[in-house]
């Protein structure tokens, strides 16, 4: 099926060959400092689409004594640090894809014997004396070629956990299978010939019974990256430099796809970092077009888990339309197995999203919501596709909604509002100025394909409600919108000039629209008033 053993630099090479590639031999560095320790497991769990294919290329070019390949590491940052050569193509790699062998295979069962038998093959290719030993396995088979050379392995394993998620019923093929993985990373003999083990998924390890199924593995998350963060996407500093050099809209593209946040503890005073990340598939795809859309491949992983949040338990189906109008969500994400199988609580649901990258984790507050507008479109999409009658009805007045509020048409736009209410009445609990905004960010839902929609944007004295900021100058007026919980629309007009909220749009020329909306709770009636200001 492939070479697996001392794979070659090809994979690196088409990666820096590509039209745009960002540095990341960064990673190398962390991966060299563990060698020779304890510490030397990295389960390294990202989203779909987030360059796990390409570090596993890059390992591969750098260790592998399949290739030289100096040269091509010579620019970058990696060929900086002093012990670069040290580990430079000395270390004989075992690379593969479990997902090739899952597909290939005929039943879930035939899995592991077709990989092992296929790993074998290879190795004794590379190994011709293994052919007269014949080892029982391909650990078996590594650690021979150890104690005939000397020279230990670095054991890379793509797509690691697939036969968890794809065979997630099958209890004894997954025991069997941890346990041959076990082979490679937790075995006496695996000590001595093991210079380094690196997994990628889409999932962090197993539990079983309440511990990792591989324990010794350091863990780095989309809710946990530690020092890997900055190598788990592209940061600010770099989407800024390529949008620059295509000459893209900064703003635009970081409403589209910014959203994904990471911290960790950083040397031995703990210095607290902090970045962003950008979802480096649709980066790349968004430079090259040049146009922001959504690159965002559904996958069959989100329509299970549609499927949950459709059962809306404890409320899972309220807090995800929440989070899809702008909201954020508390979400404890102690308790997740680490599976697609078995979820206890909405927490665990919440969660998986958040590995998957279909929502944002604010470590700080341990909030989860929907981090950029290509996401959003995930979302929408289910909504169409899904049992979601009552928030799709809605979204379809959403249109009518925005053109009275341009318009300046008061009663319909009160109208308008009210029948969304009526849509959401079994989603939302209107008791409150939160749940309000709520339903009012998800009637305005299609005015972001025009405007930059913010959630509580400081303003003058205080918080402008909602800020509806024109993605292109000119084409439509801006909006501040102030909500009332019992008062009235003109007192929330009144806030508005009194508090001097449309000094947060001091840089923007042109019409502003100033909208006070009221919910009476006694009578569920909607009031509103628009006026107008000019900028510039």
């Amino acid at each position: 099926m492939g070479t697996y053993v001392n794979p070659g630099s090809e994979s690196f090479q088409l990666a820096i060959n590509s039209d745009i590639y960002i540095d990341k031999t960064g990673l190398l560095e962390v991966l060299n400092h563990s060698i020779g320790k304890e510490n030397h497991f990295f389960a390294v769990s990202r989203a779909r689409r987030f360059g796990k294919s390409m570090a596993a290329g890059m390992i591969d070019a750098y260790y592998s004594r399949g290739c030289d390949s100096e040269a091509l590491f010579s620019k970058y940052e990696i060929s900086k640090v002093p012990d670069f050569k040290t580990h430079l193509n000395k270390y004989n790699v075992l690379h593969f894809d479990v997902a090739t062998f899952l597909n290939a295979a005929k039943t879930p069962e035939d899995v592991i014997p077709m990989m092992d038998e296929a790993l074998l093959e290879s190795m004794k290719k590379e190994f011709p004396f293994l052919k007269e030993e014949k080892p029982v396995n391909t650990p078996a088979a590594m650690f021979s070629v150890y104690e005939h050379d000397g020279i230990r392995f670095i054991v890379i394993i793509d797509e690691w956990e697939c036969i968890i998620r794809d065979a997630k019923d099958d209890e004894k093929l997954i025991t069997d299978y941890l346990k041959y993985l076990r082979g490679f990373f937790k075995t006496e003999e695996s000590k001595r010939f093991l210079a380094l083990g690196y997994i990628t998924g889409i999932l962090p390890i197993k539990k079983v019974r309440g511990e990792s199924a591989l324990n010794n593995f350091t863990e780095y998350t989309m809710i946990s990256p530690k020092q890997l963060a900055p190598f788990f996407g592209f940061t600010e500093q770099e989407v800024e430099c390529l949008c620059r050099d295509y000459n893209m809209d900064a703003d635009e593209v970081r409403n589209w796809y910014d959203g994904y946040r990471m911290q960790w503890h950083e040397g031995r005073e703990h210095d607290l970092k902090k970045i962003h990340i950008y979802n480096p598939n649709s980066l790349v795809h968004a430079m090259l077009d040049g146009t922001t859309e959504s690159y965002w491949k559904n996958t069959g992983a989100f329509e299970t888990i549609n499927d949950y949040i459709e059962l809306n338990e404890a409320g899972l189906k309220n807090d995800v339309v929440a989070m899809i109008a702008g909201e954020r969500r508390p979400v404890d994400a102690s308790t997740f197995q680490n599976d697609l199988t078995h979820y206890k609580t909405k927490d665990d649901v919440l969660t998986a999203l958040i590995h998957m990258g279909y929502l944002g984790y604010d470590p700080e507050t341990g909030e989860a919501f929907v981090p950029n507008e290509e996401v959003r479109e995930v979302f929408e999409s289910a909504v169409k596709v899904g049992d979601w009658t009552d928030v799709q009805d809605a979204l379809r007045s959403s249109d009518a909604l925005l053109k009275s509020t341009w318009a300046g048409d008061e009663k319909k736009v009160a109208e308008v509002i009210s029948k969304s209410q009526q849509d959401y009445a079994s989603i939302i609990n209107f008791n409150d100025e939160n749940a309000l905004a709520c339903a009012v960010m998800m009637s305005y839902y299609t005015a972001r394909k025009y405007y930059y929609v913010k959630r509580e944007l400081p303003a003058g004295r205080g918080f402008a409600d909602i800020a509806f900021i024109p993605r292109n100058e000119g084409e439509h007026p801006a909006m501040i919108v102030e909500l009332k919980w019992t008062r009235s629309a003109r007192a929330a007009i009144r806030q508005i000039r009194d508090r001097e909220y449309a000094g947060a749009l001091s840089d923007y020329s042109g019409e502003i629209l100033l909208v006070g909306i009221n919910y009476t709770k006694k009578t569920g009636r909607y009031s509103c008033r628009i006026e107008k200001l000019t900028n510039g």
